[in-house]
């Protein structure tokens, strides 16, 4: 199985210097930042457990201990506000026809009954 990339390499490029580590640094902190972070997003994406991560992502529970890591160095963070300079405001939208309102909320007859 191959890896298929999420990130493009221009998104890739805005996020590379907000990361934590560098390669000759030893441990897991600098090895493969890259694909460290689309482990992140296929966790994120299939919203599967942590066990299910595929070998070719590293070992899922060094992924992990990693993960905690830069959560709680606001890594994340950074790397999100690296990316959405300009939002693509593809999915936001909001359609009224799926609210539903009580219909007590709705300005029915009566008027309000509270006195001011």
């Amino acid at each position: 199985m191959s890896i298929r990339w999420v990130l493009t390499d221009e998104q890739w490029a805005k996020m590379e210097p907000h990361c934590l580590g560098k390669p000759s640094d030893p441990g897991r902190s600098g090895t493969d930042n890259r694909r460290f972070v689309e482990a992140v997003l296929w966790i994120a994406r299939t919203g599967s457990p942590w066990r299910d991560l595929p070998p070719e992502f590293g070992k899922w529970n060094t992924v992990f201990k990693r993960f905690r890591d830069w959560v709680k160095a606001d890594v994340f963070q950074r790397l999100f506000d690296a990316v959405s300079e300009q939002p693509d405001m593809e999915y936001a939208m909001v359609d009224a026809t799926i609210v539903k309102v009580h219909r007590h909320g709705q300005g029915a007859k009566g008027g309000l009954r509270a006195k001011p």
